[in-house]
């Protein structure tokens, strides 16, 4: 799965909050699961129009990203 093609930023979906692709469903809405100790099924129970892998990817990118942060 392309994670470019995972987040859409529109100024007419929640006034340009990153929301995964296709949904109303704010990313950062997974981190504050997470953070909250829900697990990732809980997350894609409550938003249903999220698949596991879109979430998973987005996951995956990040944990790449702080990787690379913190290499740097």
């Amino acid at each position: 799965m392309n994670a470019d093609a995972l987040i859409t930023v529109d100024s007419e979906i929640l006034g340009g909050t990153p929301v995964f692709t296709g949904t109303r469903v704010p990313v950062n809405t997974l981190f504050e699961y997470l953070e909250d100790d829900y697990s990732l099924d809980e997350f894609l129970e409550c938003f249903p129009t999220v698949t596991r892998a879109m979430a998973c990817c987005v996951l995956e990118r990040s944990e790449s990203s702080q990787l690379t942060s913190n290499a740097q």
